[in-house]
């Protein structure tokens, strides 16, 4: 099988493919247009987020045999349009499921004691300690929207913490031993943080609004390691000024590139963000480890192994 790499990845999947007999060609700089110009002459792809493999893309693709993108998001694909022309999609969410929630605790300890605020005052000569008192993570109920790779592995880390951890998925049934699965109106009676693991979606876009926010019961803090465009930025800037929302962990912006390689557009309720002491803000780096890296890739190389050769 011909396979075309559209992003540079871990070099263990060149290696490992190549043993198994596979032909690998590299393109890291071509163009939408000139990638869809040759993409016949491939029976696979491996993408990570550079070109959107839309319908146009697709049907061009007319020996694509499978995709598969080193990553958990799929929404750069067209998915209905994929399944219809019988290509075979693969990813990888086990392999930075454990990076993921390990930001999402590392942001939450960091906003709720005011570590990164009171190191900046330390060292610039400002020693507040009443000023700098801290909110434990013990006891808190946590409630997090998704209940796949990412949100079991943080429910994981967070009941160790003496968190409550309850979650909202549309499958039913999925209650284990770190987390109880509720309606999405008992999560909003109940949350005293949110964490978002779901994929971007037209049920999903905006799932976080003003409408969202105003039925939360509680004063919450919320964090977002899913996708920027779940979440209405400026009804989320609007409930950290009111108070309803104590703080904001946010390592994916609605305004990033379709890439996620930087931001594309700027506005005041972005500036509030990045001004505010209430909001933590990351450039989309929460399943982005040096273990991370590895593991996605050898899941992606595992799963390719085992259903084409």
């Amino acid at each position: 099988m011909k396979i075309l790499l559209l992003d540079k990845n871990h070099p263990l999947i060149t290696e490992q493919l190549l043993a198994q007999n596979f032909i690998l060609e590299e393109d890291f700089t071509s163009s939408y247009d000139e990638v869809c110009d040759k993409i016949e002459n491939y029976d696979g792809i491996i993408i990570r987020s550079r070109i959107p493999l839309d319908k146009n893309f697709l049907e061009k693709g007319k020996n694509l045999k499978f995709i598969a993108r080193v990553g958990a998001g799929m929404e750069n694909i067209d998915i209905p349009v994929a399944e219809k022309l019988g290509i075979q999609l693969i990813n990888s969410p086990e392999g930075n499921r454990d990076s993921v929630a390990e930001h999402v605790v590392g942001m939450l300890l960091v906003i709720m004691n005011r570590l990164f605020i009171a190191s900046q005052e330390v060292k610039n000569g400002i020693w507040k300690r009443e000023e700098n008192r801290g909110d434990e993570l013990l006891g808190k109920t946590v409630g997090l929207i998704g209940y796949g790779n990412m949100g079991k592995a943080t429910a994981k880390r967070l009941s160790g913490f003496g968190c409550k951890v309850i979650f909202h998925d549309i499958l039913p049934d999925l209650s284990d031993e770190y987390a109880v699965q509720v309606s999405l109106d008992e999560l909003k009676q109940s949350a005293e943080i949110v964490s978002l693991h779901i994929p971007l979606t037209a049920e999903t876009h905006y799932l976080i609004d003003e409408t969202f926010i105003a039925e939360m019961k509680k004063e919450f803090y919320f964090v977002n390691t899913a996708r920027g465009k779940n979440v209405e930025t400026k009804s989320l800037v609007q409930a950290l000024k009111s108070g309803k929302v104590k703080g904001a962990c946010l390592d994916v912006l609605e305004y990033e590139k379709s890439s996620f390689e930087n931001i594309e557009s700027e506005n005041e309720d972005l500036k509030y963000l990045l001004e505010s002491e209430k909001a933590i803000v990351t450039p989309h780096i929460a399943g982005w480890t040096h273990q991370s890296k590895e593991k996605l890739a050898q899941f992606i190389v595992d799963k390719i192994v085992a259903s084409h050769c």
